[in-house]
């Protein structure tokens, strides 16, 4: 049995939970209420859960440092549980994808994405990445895009793309990260 952390990204505090920056608290968020499972354990500078997944065991952090400290957090799970980077997952949210949009990346550059800025300066870069499409503000403006709340017609149909994302994690995770890439390289989880 192998052992993940999953690390979802995102900032602490109700004025921030419903924002598009927090893709990856509600991804995680999504995942623990399908599976019945709690994220609500005070360790790593965060609050973490566990989920046994295809044979595999995974260790669920959400990071309570802000976003700029995010790497502070996944290293003391990295080095606690003895995982190496490359069982690493990050989930987050990704300006180069439009909304409906899913995809795995391993390693790459962070896109000026704070929450990866500070992991990838604090452990390195050779982690897996499931990235959820927010799309680019069509007025210009990424910091108020990013922070401003997920509007209600994505709401509808958020669950619809995090369930997407949880499907790509579970073949990544059985079958291997190639065949998680070519199975869901092109879907757009808003066309069912």
């Amino acid at each position: 049995m192998s052992t993940y952390i999953v690390a979802g990204l995102g900032n602490p505090g109700p004025t921030y939970q419903w924002t598009r920056h927090n893709a990856g608290f509600l991804f995680l968020d999504r995942l623990a209420h399908l599976e019945n499972i709690s994220i609500s354990k005070k360790a790593f500078s965060g609050f973490s859960g566990e989920w046994e997944c295809a044979g595999n065991r995974l260790i669920l952090l959400k990071p309570q440092t802000f976003m700029n400290l995010s790497g502070k957090s996944v290293m003391q799970a990295l080095q606690f549980h003895k995982v190496p980077i490359s069982n690493l997952i990050v989930i987050h949210d990704e300006l180069d994808l439009p909304f409906g949009s899913v995809r795995f990346k391993q390693g790459g550059g962070h896109g000026g994405h704070n929450g990866l800025r500070s992991i990838m300066e604090t452990i390195g870069k050779e982690f897996y990445r499931l990235r959820i499409g927010i799309g680019k503000s069509p007025y210009g403006d990424t910091t108020d895009h990013v922070l401003g709340r997920i509007p209600p017609e994505q709401m509808e149909v958020l669950s619809r793309v995090l369930d997407g994302g949880r499907e790509m994690l579970e073949v990544m995770l059985k079958e291997g990260l190639p065949k998680s890439m070519s199975l869901y390289h092109n879907k757009n989880f808003l066309e069912g």
